[in-house]
């Protein structure tokens, strides 16, 4: 009887499991897709608020506890974070195409930016941003970095708001820069007036070009910051993106006055690239060194730019720096607190860590970090989005699997 009774509910169970609804195989989320996520997420707040003329009013403003200068630091927050995230998202605004989630997506972007820039320079807006004073300098120069990399931009500013941002960028002329990175900042600004057909100060950008090429170059695709060599990202923050743009804005005017230096600008930036793609640990850390660590996926704005212009070096596969990268992204924007419940950045690399700030750092200035979704200007039927998913140099390596050893590059 219970043998009995034991295979009916067998048979039962059987049943019922076959009148189950198989499931369905959910794919998994494209690289792209939590690209886009993560971005919408750390830009969101910045643009749609100074679009609305409300950045000063809803953006919450932490200094560094080390702070240097905090009533200045308070004012010049607003730039740091507009013209930071601008210099990120340009090249996806520039961007044509996509499904329908991302064309709607870049719509409402594009039009935010279009007015989160005419706020910016109105000198009757509440969100009107200094342009004087030292620190503007350097985020008026993202801001025309992001202008350079999106023409759509530029081309689509009604003409007094395109009046208004040579009046802002010309004001920054005041402003002597330290003998350091900051040569290149007065540098971009100018080749913003030279790729838009303005007269430009060719001495600046000279003067930025000339002494990282002739004085600054240490070796093995690496430039000193200055006089002196740092072991930080500043190769990545500014120094080898902002080269690489001001020589192609030049070249928008047919100017040819460097070609005696592209060349081997190549070379030191493929390597320096290669370099970086071999700085991602397996889980997507990375050496914590040097001053600036807060700008989280930001230390990697170079390998990012490489991608984006497709120059990569021939060791490194599109679809392996794409894997790099997300991990990278992932790392550093999915820690508990990396966000304040209203969405704002934290000061942090891994989560919300004030301690790891130098006496500069702001919540506006750690949205550098938005330079690491450059490749999103890339459309999504490009090799970097539709390879399949490769292994990167310390997942291979520490993964037990054979590989080339790496060498240095003398550059001549």
């Amino acid at each position: 009887m219970k043998k009995r009774i034991i295979t009916i509910c067998l048979v039962v169970v059987s049943l019922l499991l076959q009148a189950q609804p198989a499931k369905k195989n959910t794919p998994p989320v494209s690289d792209r897709k939590i690209w886009l996520q993560q971005l919408d997420k750390l830009a969101r707040p910045v643009l749609s608020n100074l679009a609305a003329g409300t950045l000063r009013e809803k953006m919450p403003v932490t200094l560094s506890p080390k702070v240097d200068n905090a009533a200045n630091r308070s004012q010049v927050a607003y730039l740091e974070a507009f013209g930071r995230v601008l210099a990120g998202i340009a090249p996806w605004l520039n961007l044509e195409g996509g499904d329908a989630e991302e064309v709607a997506l870049r719509n409402q972007y594009r039009e935010w930016a279009l007015k989160a820039i005419a706020q910016a320079v109105d000198t009757g807006s509440k969100d009107y941003m200094r342009f004087t004073g030292g620190q503007p300098l350097v985020d008026a120069s993202f801001m025309a970095l992001g202008l350079v990399r999106c023409p759509w931009l530029w081309e689509h500013l009604e003409s007094k708001v395109q009046q208004d941002v040579v009046r802002a960028f010309k004001a920054t002329r005041s402003i002597v820069p330290g003998y350091s990175n900051w040569i290149l900042f007065s540098g971009m600004i100018e080749a913003f007036f030279c790729k838009y057909g303005m007269e430009y100060d060719g001495v600046r950008i000279d003067y930025g070009v000339r002494e990282f090429a002739n004085h600054w170059y240490v070796g093995d695709g690496v430039y000193s910051d200055g006089m002196q060599y740092h072991w930080d990202y500043y190769n990545s923050y500014v120094i080898q993106p902002y080269l690489s743009n001001i020589f192609d804005a030049l070249r928008t005017r047919n100017a040819r006055a460097y070609d005696w230096y592209v060349p081997k600008f190549d070379q030191i930036s493929k390597r320096y690239a290669v370099i970086q793609e071999r700085l991602i640990n397996t889980d997507g850390t990375f050496p914590i060194t040097g001053r600036s660590i807060t700008y989280r996926g930001g230390a990697f704005h170079h390998l990012a730019d490489m991608s984006l212009r497709k120059q990569l070096p021939q060791e490194l596969k599109p679809a392996q720096v794409r894997g790099a990268l997300t991990a990278v992204i992932k790392k550093t924007l999915e820690a508990p607190a990396t966000f304040t419940k209203d969405g704002w950045l934290s000061i942090g690399l891994y989560g919300n860590q004030p301690g790891l700030a130098e006496g500069y750092i702001n919540t506006g200035s750690v949205y550098l970090c938005t330079t690491v979704f450059l490749p999103l200007g890339l459309p999504d039927t490009d090799e970097f989005w539709t390879a399949p998913a490769a292994p990167w140099t310390a997942v291979k390596v520490w993964s037990g699997q054979d590989m080339s050893a790496d060498h240095a590059v003398e550059v001549r």
